[in-house]
């Protein structure tokens, strides 16, 4: 069957760091460029990171940069994403996403393809 599942959202206080894993199944996981995104209550969903299928480049949101780290382990079929510092404007929903024939900045900015969705997972960061 295939699917992504997000794990590893929770609450957790401003500074502090959460990682997101995104594990696939189903499909040639190491032929998609996957992307991490995010949406907060009453904003549109946003691209926080993504990364090629080779794992040999990545984009990352301005708001993120030298906070956040995505990467992947193709042979477990398993995206990560490392998140630091964390402040209560990273409090959303998460979702990772896996895209064929596109790049990872127009993955990320979302003017790229997406096959396939996760269910998403909440991270909460108190103040």
């Amino acid at each position: 069957q295939l699917a992504l599942v997000e794990s590893g959202g929770g609450l957790v206080q401003a500074g502090g760091s959460l990682t997101l894993a995104c594990a696939a199944t189903g499909f040639t996981f190491h032929g998609y460029a996957i992307g991490w995104f995010r949406q907060a209550p009453g904003k549109e969903r946003e691209g926080v990171a993504c990364i090629r299928y080779s794992g040999g480049m990545t984009y990352y949101e301005d708001s993120v940069k030298g906070r956040f780290n995505i990467s992947r382990d193709n042979a477990k079929s398993t995206v990560y994403l490392q998140m630091n510092s964390l402040k209560p404007g990273d409090t959303a929903d998460y979702y990772c996403a896996a895209g064929s024939l596109t790049t990872i900045q127009a993955m990320c900015l979302g003017r790229g393809r997406v096959d396939y969705w996760g269910q998403g997972t909440q991270v909460t960061v108190s103040s």
